[in-house]
């Protein structure tokens, strides 16, 4: 068994003993919510990680998701666990409709980028005129409490779930970078028109990673509305979830397998231990947010987990030339 094989054994037997050891409702949450947005930037990182099409407008999946399961579950009474599947598939189609506008008239940069938060704003609109979204009051789950309901009385199912769930973002990263189909996509984020001249499908690539993108962020809405028992068009396709995909991705490292993870490890740890601790200086999570981003963007342009690689790098360099030196 190689090094990394044991470092990721190691690693997810303390995630699931951290429940066991954890009883704190509080850091659980934290951890939970750790990992979800870990998950829901995983989504967003196959697009703009990988296929470096920046989405200014992840929630538009993520939300249609959350929208698919409560509705599902209140007018048909269907089982949660199977309205996921329903919330993936909304979340590719509106994914595929999206990429398929987009990339079909060649939107690139900061035009896709704008049609895409277009999009989730068009989704929010009519999410808040609409009879079936019960309009801007949302719609509320009812409490049935129960694994087979998707509903825990603890913290500690939530957290088990949401780590199932960044466990398939991770392979699901992994088998990218690994693959003919990630290797292309990184050529198209990397000089589209040149990737053309080799052969390559850019077009057919970009969709089929928006489509994924929406796929996994739309299973996300599922465990959402599952946790907190409500969803309104302002969660569902409002900026947060969209800005939060993005930062995390950013901070960690886009295009790498646990940038989104790290990222959104740091991002709430500076942010709720900060609202937690200032309690009395409401606010200042944002501003730190804020701090936070701009450092990363100056100083480590390829996330943390690039800067942690070029300083490998360098101390490896030093190393060698010590020795050769010696």
């Amino acid at each position: 068994m190689g090094r990394n094989a044991v470092v990721g054994a190691l690693a997810l037997g303390l995630a699931l003993a951290v429940p066991l050891i954890v009883q704190s409702g509080f850091w659980l949450n934290l951890l939970t919510l750790m990992l979800f947005f870990g998950y829901l930037g995983g989504s967003w990182n196959i697009l703009g990680g990988y296929a470096g099409q920046f989405s200014f407008g992840h929630a538009a999946f993520f939300g249609t998701g959350a929208y698919v399961t409560a509705i599902l579950q209140l007018s048909l009474g269907l089982n949660p666990w199977v309205t996921m599947l329903f919330a993936a598939a909304g979340g590719a189609s509106v994914g595929l409709v999206t990429g398929f506008l987009s990339f079909r008239y060649g939107l690139r940069g900061s035009y896709f980028a704008l049609i895409t938060l277009a999009f989730s704003e068009v989704l929010r609109v009519l999410a808040t005129t609409a009879k079936i979204t019960n309009g801007g009051q949302g719609l509320v789950i009812p409490l049935r409490t129960g694994l087979g309901n998707f509903q825990f009385a603890g913290k500690a199912g939530y957290y088990y779930v949401a780590l199932a769930m960044t466990l398939i973002s991770l392979a699901a990263a992994w088998c990218i970078e690994h693959s003919r189909f990630g290797a292309r996509l990184m050529a198209v984020r990397e000089n589209e028109d040149a990737a053309e001249a080799l052969g390559v499908n850019a077009f057919g690539h970009k969709l089929a990673a928006i489509t994924i993108s929406g796929m996994m962020a739309g299973a996300g809405g599922t465990f959402y509305v599952q946790m907190f028992f409500y969803v309104d068009p302002a969660i569902a396709y409002g900026p947060a979830m969209s800005v939060e995909s993005l930062l995390v991705s950013i901070i960690g490292g886009m295009g790498t397998v646990a940038g989104p993870l790290l990222g959104s490890i740091v991002l709430h740890l500076v942010g709720d231990l900060t609202r937690k601790v200032l309690a009395n200086a409401p606010g200042i999570s944002l501003v730190l947010y804020g701090v936070l981003l701009i450092l990363i963007l100056r100083y480590l342009p390829n996330g943390l987990i690039g800067g942690a690689r070029a300083l490998a790098g360098r101390v490896g360099l030093g190393t060698a030339r010590s020795g050769s030196t010696g």
